[in-house]
């Protein structure tokens, strides 16, 4: 991480990363590269379904391989390289056969390190293997939570899931969240803990710094009518007279909106529900 010296307020305990180990953009290849329209939180017909988003810098999506398609094709690692749309670092794959590819950069990783896919890759960081010939005990990421369908689990900066154990068809994963649940054999993971583990600590220091990444300013519900949020309104500052709701009258802060029906059969042990807060009785 990098500080400044405290010119203004704002400075004074900004933190920004470093990418002094990392390639220069205009190194990746053009097919990698792609654009994407900025929905600014709308759907297809333009209504606003996620709320306080718009604005941002100008950015090209890096098209990321979550799928390790060349099985059996040894790959040597270019560089590492920014992603404006995640937290995580990429790598580039150059591998033997000319294929080029990006993928998220775990801890240890750096540039002419060899990554393999398949199950009979080494236990190394990078390297995709069935979690069927994954030891137990490793420390994964970018998990698979249907064989084939692509990584989906930890892909963040920071992230990784513990192999606790191997039942039947099964394999035991312990989440980030605290989660205990039961993913296929059959689904592909990759060794190592993700990289860019300074991420969470960074401090962002001025509103604008995050204008630039697409967030508008976040209205409170007591701060606004009656008529826009069911906190609103009253002579002055209110506690909103209720327990905490959506602007449609939803609860939040705790209440629970995952579908059991969907998924609970493979969740042995929920995420641990830390100390309420705003909640009132």
């Amino acid at each position: 991480m990098k500080n400044f010296r405290p010119t203004s307020p704002s400075r004074r305990k900004m933190t920004v990363e470093s990418f002094d180990t990392l390639e220069k953009t205009s190194e990746l290849p053009k097919s990698l590269l792609t654009n994407v329209s900025n929905k600014v939180g709308r759907n297809n017909r333009g209504v606003i379904t996620s709320r306080f988003r718009g604005g941002g810098h100008k950015r090209l999506y890096r098209i990321v391989s979550f799928r390790r398609k060349h099985q059996g094709v040894l790959a040597t690692v270019a560089g590492l390289f920014y992603d404006p749309y995640r937290s995580a670092r990429l790598a580039l794959l150059n591998y033997t056969n000319g294929a080029k590819c990006l993928i998220i950069a775990p801890v240890g990783l750096k540039k002419g390190d060899k990554v393999e896919t398949g199950p009979e890759a080494d236990i190394k960081p990078g390297n995709a293997l069935p979690l069927a010939n994954i030891p137990v005990g490793s420390v994964l990421h970018c998990i698979e939570l249907q064989p084939g369908k692509g990584a989906q689990l930890a892909r963040g900066a920071g992230s990784s899931v513990n192999l606790l154990g191997k039942d039947g068809k099964n394999a035991q994963l312990k989440l980030p969240s605290g989660e205990v649940r039961m993913v296929s054999l059959d689904c592909y993971a990759t060794i190592g803990q993700v990289g860019n583990i300074e991420h969470e600590g960074r401090v962002i220091g001025k509103a604008g710094r995050t204008r630039w990444l697409g967030r508008r300013p976040h209205n409170r519900g007591t701060t606004m009518n009656p008529v826009d949020h069911p906190h609103g309104g009253g002579e002055g500052r209110t506690a909103g007279g209720r327990n905490p709701v959506t602007p449609w009258g939803k609860p939040t802060k705790g209440y629970k909106t995952r579908n059991r029906k969907k998924n609970g059969s493979m969740i042995l042990r929920g995420r641990p529900r830390g100390k309420q807060t705003g909640s009132r009785k």
